[in-house]
């Protein structure tokens, strides 16, 4: 196997003399590099190259030649990694299999039952279609499948199908320094400008003081002026966590150049919809928030409101009291939803998921009803047309 290796890295041009080869040989004798075949990846490597430009190429002779090979002795114990252990405990299921699986029957049936549940059980459960456990077919618990239930002891989300979540989450911030990979978005966000001159004369006025300077025989009159600013303000507020995850470069990028667009700019954070609190610090958005209703009253009706978010969720969430994945919500998201509308006319929705998905999402259909059609693609070309509308 050894001789192999030696050979292979040779026909690729790698200059590996015998001598190294030898050396290598010892080290594996002597036990250097024990059984683990990343120990060995960086004898090896250490042993033969010589010159940091060979790198690249050794790994492709290494992952070659040792691909999916692990090296463990006969009389080794191996202690399996707890990752692997629970993986064990994840239910896999086919589709057809998941198309069997029924949910409870709506949102007051889904909770009325967990609170039987909670009453009943008095121990764990793996696997089955009932009680609150893990690798089941019941809507309560983790690592299993049902298209409607309610998400225990689970550090992340699989399928996507929870309609409420017993976990305290953890969110990251968005980065408004992201180097942004294009200049574009900042140009569709040009569109969104008004600008007047407002604050201290701090900015030569040449125009004027060429005029000044004639009209007083030539004796030098300069003349100042504000300087011109975007008069346009904005408030944004991102949806963060859960299934936009998969949107955090694009948010990113979308923030860092609204933070360097417009001199009048607030943001705040929700998740999946509205409710009665936002919040800009995702670290301690259980300790440290706002209350809509005081957002509602800090900004004015003159600023343009801007969602950003995939309005992926449950519709319990959009439609129901209590219907939040993380609280319980005493007024259902609409009616929140609904209050800001009335203050924000210039509104629009910016979601990142292509549009051609949009009407095979329910949820979508409801927030875009809402928005009375208000919803546009995060592109380029929904950016514009967003930006037209706030425009307007």
């Amino acid at each position: 196997m050894f001789a192999k290796f030696f050979f292979t890295l040779r026909e690729a041009k790698l200059p590996v003399t015998i001598r190294e080869y030898l050396t290598l040989i010892e080290a594996l004798k002597a036990g250097v590099a024990g059984f683990s075949v990343n120990d060995f990846y960086y004898l090896s490597r250490t042993t033969l190259v010589k010159d940091e430009k060979n790198l690249d190429k050794f790994d492709q002779v290494f992952g070659h030649c040792f691909n999916g090979i692990e090296f463990i002795a006969d009389d080794e114990t191996v202690e399996l990694p707890d990752e692997w252990l629970k993986k064990l405990a994840e239910l896999t299921l086919t589709d057809e299999e998941k198309a069997q699986v029924e949910a409870l029957g709506g949102w007051e049936k889904l909770m009325e039952t967990l609170q039987e549940r909670l009453k009943e059980q008095e121990k764990r459960h793996q696997g089955g279609n009932k009680w609150i456990g893990t690798a089941g077919r019941s809507p309560f618990g983790a690592y299993g499948y049902n298209p409607e239930g309610i998400r225990i002891g689970q550090k992340e989300s699989r399928h996507r199908r929870a309609v409420k979540v017993w976990d305290k989450r953890e969110y990251k911030n968005l980065d408004d320094d992201v180097e942004l990979g294009t200049r574009n978005i900042k140009v569709a966000m040009k569109r969104l400008r008004q600008f007047a001159r407002q604050g201290a004369a701090d900015e030569l006025d040449l125009d004027d003081t060429i005029r000044s300077t004639a009209r007083n025989a030539g004796y030098l009159d300069l003349k100042m002026r504000p300087e011109k600013h975007n008069t346009v303000k904005v408030l944004i507020l991102f949806d963060i966590g859960g299934s936009m995850d998969d949107h955090i470069r694009t948010c990113e990028e979308l923030f860092s150049a609204a933070r360097t667009e417009f001199k009048h700019l607030e943001f705040y954070y929700f998740h999946n919809f509205l409710y009665e609190k936002l919040w800009k610090d995702n670290r301690r958005r259980h300790a440290d928030f706002k209350a809509t209703w005081d957002v509602l009253h800090t900004y004015a009706a003159d600023y343009k409101l801007i969602f950003v978010g995939d309005a992926t969720m449950s519709p319990y969430e959009i439609a129901y009291a209590g219907g939040s994945v993380e609280h319980w919500n005493e007024e259902p998201g609409q009616v929140w939803f609904q209050r800001v509308l009335d203050i924000y006319h210039k509104a629009v929705w910016l979601n990142p998921v292509p549009e051609k998905y949009w009407e095979y999402t329910p949820s979508v259909q409801m927030v875009k009803q809402l928005m009375t059609d208000r919803m546009y693609p995060l592109t380029i070309g929904g950016l514009e047309d967003a930006m037209k509308e706030l425009s307007r």
